[in-house]
């Protein structure tokens, strides 16, 4: 390699030891049966929840306005949570004074992950990973490609509506394993890859700035957080929307 090969390779490693971090906290996967009974099963009839687990919300009959409801509150509940969890990591003294970076950034793609598993659950799209299965490149990949969307990356909303035409014609119940290669769309997210890790290395230095300040650097990063969040949410939503009719089962 080059040596701006070898530099851009390490802003995807960069960005990949991120995510890995981010997928290996409890809780991170999310169990794509469990979180639509539990969303749906006070809003529509039990046969209807049961339909929307086996053939996706909106070609069970569920209306988008429920759908989006349901969106808007798991948004909702993360963006509280990653916000609160800045705020506190830009305070000084205490346990965020040891690898407040590290764990600024962890905390923010753990629930950066988990929305976007359900986003996509909600949406119509099959288990992106299982309990119990490896942090593999392909799963790594499969992810970079929607928080790629939410970044607004390049590329990123071309990628991930290629991938799901491709999903709608397994017909399978999850993503099926080294689809990315299958599909001739692995390199296409190696890059996308290292268009966040470049983003990623900027952001953390803002971030460093941005805490320089005691309590006013906190409530700066909870702010930006606040914002970020936002927006990447309401692109991936908005992406995903789109969608339709391709990825419901």
């Amino acid at each position: 390699m080059t040596t701006a090969e070898l530099d851009q390779q390490g802003k995807a490693d960069v960005w990949n030891n991120v995510l890995r971090s981010a997928l290996a906290l409890p809780g991170a996967r999310i169990d794509r049966a469990s979180y639509l009974r539990r969303e749906f099963k006070k809003r529509v009839t039990p046969e209807l929840v049961e339909l929307a687990i086996a053939s996706g919300p909106t070609r069970a009959g569920i209306s988008p306005g429920e759908i989006e409801k349901v969106a808007s509150s798991s948004i909702a509940w993360h963006r509280t949570g990653v916000t609160s969890a800045s705020v506190a990591a830009g305070l000084p003294g205490g346990w965020w004074m040891v690898g407040t970076i590290p764990t600024d950034l962890t905390q923010f793609f753990w629930h950066v992950v988990v929305v976007t598993q359900k986003l996509a659950y909600l949406h119509g799209w099959p288990d992106l990973y299982s309990d119990g299965e490896e942090i593999d490149d392909e799963t790594l990949h499969i992810f970079t490609i929607f928080i790629g969307v939410m970044f607004g990356a390049a590329g990123a909303g071309t990628l991930l509506s290629r991938l799901s035409e491709n999903v709608a014609k397994e017909l399978a119940s999850r993503l099926p394993r080294m689809p990315l290669t299958k599909w001739g769309l692995y390199n296409l997210a190696k890059q996308i890859a290292k268009w966040i890790g470049v983003k990623l290395t900027k952001q953390t230095f803002a971030r460093i700035a941005s805490k320089a300040v005691p309590v006013l650097g906190g409530l700066a990063s909870g702010a930006i957080t606040w914002v970020s969040f936002s927006q990447m949410s309401s692109r991936l939503v908005s992406h995903l929307s789109g969608l339709h009719p391709h990825i419901q089962r």
